[in-house]
């Protein structure tokens, strides 16, 4: 599908141990009898001494003693003095895998929370190392070279999901085991196995949507949570309105700074320039794809409003997306084809995987959000497709949603930090705010200049997390930092 491949789609998946007491494990601040020790390398070249473990859970939490998964998690012992309950890291996505980003550029954030208790890079159901599934390629196909329609475009997405969805069945996987409801389950299980009493949450994006629920059904069984870039139980598609106000923001940051100012005097201006022209009349371009054959491209509206719904996360990536705006608006098509060029390839199929799609799917939206989302698409700049494939594929599924009950904001007095950065061009900070409204013991700080991957951001970030979880007062709600040189 162009462009939403390598942009848009979430980037840039026995022994039942079950029961309290089902196994023989020790406490978390020595080995579990099943680990395995390893030296852990991270993508810096650095070391660390950890633990390798598994432990198998239901594939549905509804239907146990039938089919199983089985869940991988990478344990890095705790090296402060007081050694608090596991930490257990919530990647993102849906998809995202706690190990690869503990190898990643938060490894030393990693290694810090380890003041306070061992640090869990788990792998949720699906991804990484814990029983991902096959991506299913289906037989529908975007012509790359052929206009479409809004309606025709969802219509291709939904008859190539509905396509998936009878390969896997024949396949005897069941999308209804991919829900956020079932990774809680899961990380209770996880709490078993490690012998705790409790965990630490510790969660970013669709990793703070995964701790929201834990809150509102294992609220005793926690002791702290970190979220950043929160993304709320009835959030899983975003206000469009919310979008556009993100690229209000966007100016007033890009105005503080004279440099960027003579650049983009006018944003939305710009934007909707650019997407008017390419609704009256779509680009067509032609692509020369590295060690390719070279092929034509039909650049939509649709297509640019994707594009941008992948670039915006951050306000480095931000810029980069303003370059190509403002490259068509002068007539210069050599930036956007040589995008297409490293990242599109010709006639790709339409595919899905099961953890992403199920998850969204089953997370859903209110009818209520629904009836807002459609009003304000109508005249938002993205339009509707911050997240496509939802809400477009909403109910495909029978009996996947979760429900409004699920979507209810959780209510507990836990002690939370919520970290919202200024740019985030993903999830937007009002609606943040509105997420973790009813945790009445929420401490919320303000990243300001920074965007949806914020903790690297600032040296600062960290020391706010060490002093949250210390248990600390602090009067710090505002961190200033650079955002547009990268997280």
């Amino acid at each position: 599908m162009p462009l939403t491949r390598f942009l848009v789609s979430r980037l840039l998946l026995a022994t039942l141990l079950v029961a309290a007491g089902a196994s023989a494990v020790e406490p978390a601040s020595g080995p579990v009898a099943t680990e395995e020790p390893i030296e852990f390398t991270a993508g810096s070249g650095e070391t660390v001494a950890a633990f390798r473990g598994e432990f198998i859970v239901p594939s549905n939490w509804n239907r146990p003693g039938q089919a199983t998964l089985r869940l991988a998690y990478v344990r890095f012992p705790a090296s402060g003095a007081a050694k608090g309950p596991p930490i257990v890291y919530l990647a993102g996505g849906p998809g995202g895998s706690g190990i690869d980003t503990a190898r990643g550029p938060r490894f030393a954030l990693f290694m810090a929370m380890r003041e306070f208790g061992d640090v869990i890079a788990f792998d949720q159901r699906g991804t990484g190392a814990s029983s991902r599934q096959p991506t299913c390629t289906s037989t529908y196909r975007i012509d790359d070279a052929t206009a479409y329609s809004d309606l025709e475009y969802a219509d291709l997405h939904r008859a190539a999901a509905r396509q998936c969805l009878q390969q896997w069945q024949r396949d005897g996987l069941d999308l209804r085991d991919w829900t956020t409801a079932q990774s809680v389950h899961d990380l209770d299980a996880l709490r078993r196995h490690l012998g705790a009493d409790k965990l630490s949450l510790w969660g970013i994006s669709y990793g703070s949507h995964l701790a929201l629920a834990a809150i509102t059904a294992m609220e005793d069984r926690l002791e702290r949570v970190v979220l950043a870039s929160v993304e709320g139980l009835d959030q899983t598609v975003k206000r469009p309105a919310e979008t556009d106000a993100y690229f209000t923001r966007l100016q007033a940051a890009i105005d503080t700074r004279p440099e960027l100012a003579s650049r983009f005097p006018d944003v939305v201006g710009l934007m909707r320039r650019v997407l008017a022209r390419l609704e009256a009349e779509p680009l067509l371009l032609r692509v020369t794809p590295t060690g390719g054959a070279a092929y034509d491209f039909l650049l939509e509206r649709r297509d640019l409003q994707q594009l941008a719904s992948g670039m915006i996360a951050d306000p480095s990536s931000a810029l980069q997306l303003l370059e190509l705006f403002a490259a068509l608006d002068a007539g210069e098509t050599a930036p956007i084809a040589w995008v297409l060029g490293k990242y599109h390839r010709a006639g790709e199929a339409i595919d899905f995987n099961p953890m992403p799609l199920g998850m969204d799917l089953a997370s859903g939206i209110s009818r209520r959000s629904l009836d807002r989302f459609e009003r304000e698409a109508k005249a938002a700049i993205l339009g509707g497709y911050l997240n496509f494939p939802m809400p477009q594929l909403d109910l495909l599924v029978p009996g996947l949603d979760l429900g409004d009950r699920f979507r209810r904001d959780p209510r507990s007095c836990l002690p939370v930090l919520v970290l919202i950065g200024t740019l985030d061009g993903r999830t937007y900070p009002d609606g943040q705010r509105e997420a973790v409204r009813g945790l009445s013991n929420a401490e919320i700080t303000v990243v300001v200049n920074a965007g949806h991957n914020l903790f690297m951001t600032s040296p600062e970030v960290t020391g706010r997390i060490q002093s949250f979880m210390r248990g600390e007062q602090s009067a710090l709600d505002r961190i200033v930092v650079d955002g547009w040189s990268g997280p």
